[in-house]
């Protein structure tokens, strides 16, 4: 009995954890539409200057920058840093002293420094009142 069992447990819960992600997305979704609203989008750039950040909120598939109480830019990434929702650390990897289009990130665990993700920066819209 308990050799037939144990499977049905096993595919019952790959099941449940299978809808996770779906809840998940549209969740990350609503707090970045939160984030944004009453501010309107602009021009994209490739780059913004990294003193043009104030705060960084973490998605694992968007980040961002905060620019005080009436700008902020949204970077959608490639790949998934999904260590920035779990507030991990981030560490950009760039050429120059700005953050620009194609910069590598990855997130490392606050303890035990443990690598947790790796996304590449897009570009950066602006969005301001």
């Amino acid at each position: 009995m308990f050799r037939f069992a144990m499977p049905l447990v096993i595919l019952a819960a790959c099941a449940a954890n299978a809808a996770l992600p779906q809840k998940t997305a549209a969740s990350d979704e609503a707090r970045i539409a939160h984030q944004l609203a009453g501010l309107s989008p602009g021009k994209p750039r490739n780059c913004i200057a990294r003193d043009q950040m104030g705060t960084t909120k973490g998605f694992p598939h968007t980040i961002l920058y905060v620019e005080g109480r009436n700008k902020v830019w949204r970077n959608d990434v490639t790949g998934t840093c999904s260590g920035l929702a779990h507030d991990d650390i981030m560490v950009v990897v760039s050429m120059g002293s700005d953050l620009c289009r194609g910069d590598v990130v990855t997130t490392r665990a606050r303890v035990g420094q443990m690598r947790t993700g790796s996304c590449v920066l897009g570009t950066f819209t602006p969005y301001s009142k």
